[in-house]
Order: structure tokens, then sequence, then C-alpha cells
């Protein structure tokens, strides 16, 4: 794996930067607490009532966000690398809202927490795997992969439509606020299941696929002609990306946009070509965290889908804009 200078910078000061957001939004609720005090009582420093409104009721959801954030970053990361295309997220293609779709069934069905967990997960690979068997053999780069995902986000949407009309109020308005992507409310139990996939997958893309990745973006035939097994490592990657995604969304909702957001912003910022994984990763965590912040300071509760669906249309309207002007589409 390269190391690049850049990328290291930009990564460490947005790490900074979320570390920074995080002790704010830690500090902030019906029970104010001054960043001071809530570094010393993260350092277990802090009296007893600062250590449980601290460690026990806000930082399971602020470790939610990080993971949330940096899991839809890196996904999205992967999805634009794989397709070389800014627009190549999996809000865009679908993924997300197979995971929706399924989750949304389960809770029609008044299914428990785990079961609408496990069929998020189950959807986004479904989904993932739907998009690669339609594609076809040369159907997952490009233009024609976007196209496909975005005619599958169509459907998938027009299913929830439905599941919405078959179920009754109480569990729509339980769908409609999962749907809608939130962090309140989040515990232990939603950010070590996605500890632990980030664990084993980030090394997996970052140093097993990395290379591969970097080299794809030159064009099929000249990675292939350099060694690297193009179908294998795209349809890997896709499975792998698009678990990461389904299990953020298994985790807080389809929390939208930091997916395309993040990985284009690392892009721009470290210049440098590939997937830049883990700049992309530090910079998802500060948007997921960052929203989630603004959203409690908006003057009324919002889920932080809102606000990350605020700033994320404007920046996509912003990026189609661009590629236009460039002449990409």
């Amino acid at each position: 794996m390269t190391v690049r200078p850049r990328a290291v910078v930009i990564g460490v000061a947005a790490l900074l930067a979320m570390a920074a957001t995080a002790v704010l939004t830690l500090g902030t609720g019906d029970f104010p607490i001054a960043p001071a005090d809530v570094i010393r009582t993260l350092a277990g420093q802090g009296t007893a009532a600062q250590a449980f409104i601290v460690n026990e009721l806000r930082l399971p959801r602020v470790i939610t966000a990080i993971l949330v954030g940096m899991a839809l970053a890196a996904g999205g990361a992967v999805f634009q690398s794989i397709t070389r295309n800014p627009l190549g997220s999996p809000d865009v293609l679908g993924i997300t809202s197979g995971a929706g779709a399924a989750a949304l069934a389960v809770v029609v069905l008044g299914g428990s927490s785990t079961q609408l967990s496990l069929a998020a997960v189950a959807g986004g690979i479904a989904t993932a795997l739907l998009i690669q068997l339609i594609g076809g053999r040369r159907g997952l780069q490009g233009y024609r992969f976007i196209l496909i995902g975005v005619g599958m986000t169509a459907i998938l949407n027009g299913i929830m439509g439905w599941l919405l009309t078959k179920g009754v109020q109480m569990e729509n308005a339980r769908a409609m606020l999962w749907l809608t992507g939130s962090f309140d409310g989040r515990g232990w139990e939603d950010a070590l299941p996605l500890l632990g996939v980030l664990i084993v997958t980030i090394p997996i893309l970052a140093v097993g696929c990395g290379p591969g990745l970097r080299m794809l973006e030159m064009g099929d035939d000249l990675a292939a002609g350099l060694g690297v097994p193009v179908r294998r490592l795209r349809n890997g990657t896709l499975l792998i990306a698009s678990l990461v995604v389904a299990c953020a969304t298994a985790a807080a909702g389809p929390v939208n946009f930091v997916a395309l957001i993040a990985p284009n912003i690392a892009r721009r910022l470290t210049r440098a070509p590939g997937p830049n994984l883990l700049p992309s990763m530090a910079i998802g965590a500060l948007l997921a965290v960052g929203a989630d912040w603004l959203a409690m300071h908006s003057g009324y509760p919002l889920p932080v889908g809102v606000v990350t669906g605020a700033l994320g249309g404007g920046y996509l309207v912003w990026l189609l804009v661009s590629e236009r002007k460039a002449g990409r589409i």
C-alpha cells in the first residue's frame, strides 16, 4: 500500500476535526457539560453523574455516528473507484434502498430490531447481487452500472411506498423514523457489530484491493495487461463494499449522501488516484458527527438524515453541473 504524505495530512486533520466535534456533541443535551469536563470524564476523572451521562448515555451514539460515517465513506469510495464515476455511490446505485426496503418489510410485519438489522444487511447484499446479475459480464462499469442502479433505486422506492400503505399507523411511524436515518437512541448493540465488520473488511479493501483498484481506474484492458484479475476484483470489492454499507444502514437507517460526498471531498483534497479509502473514512466520520451536531442545534430535534440530505442534495446539484461543464455527462 502506497503512503502519500498529503493524504496522511488530510486524514489526520479530518480526524482531529471529528474528535473536536465529537467532544462538543458529548457535552450537548439537557445536561450540558463543558468540553474540558468531557475530556476529563473520558479519561476517567469526571464525577459519577458526568461519567453516567457521557459514557453510558451519549458515547454510544457518537461512536455509532463515527462508525456509520466511516463505513458509508468506505463503501462510497470503492463504488466510485469501481465505476470510475463520482456519482457512483451506494445511495444512487440502490444498495441503501435495498437495505431500507428489506428493513421496512420487517417493520411492517412487526419484526424485532435484530430481525430488522439482519434484513437490512441481507437486502443490501441481495441488491448488489441483482445488479451484478443484470449488468452481466461487462455491466459493472461506467454509466451502464449507474443507470442500472438508478433503475433499481426507483423500483425499490416504489416497493417501500407500497409497504408503507400496508402497515398500520404505529408501524408506519416507526418505519418512517428509521427510513430517515437517525443516531438517536443508538447503543453499543448498534455500534459493536459495525465495528467488527469494519475491522475485518477495511484491511481487505485497503491492502488487498487498493492497488488493484488504482490500476483498474486506468482502464480494464491496461489493468488486465498488468496482471489484475479485473472481473474477480470488481465483483469481490462490490460485495464487500455492499456488506459494509448494508451494515451501516442496519445500524442507523439510510443516512444519505455521506457515501457520495466524503470520497469526492477526499479525492479533491488529496489529489491522488485510487479509492483514497482512509482519508475518505476520516472525512465520512467528520461529516456524520458534524451533521448530528447540527441536527441537535437546529432549534428543533431533527434526524441526522434530514441534515445530510439537505447538505448532500446541494452538493449533488453542484457535482452534476461540474460534470456537465467537464463534458462527462
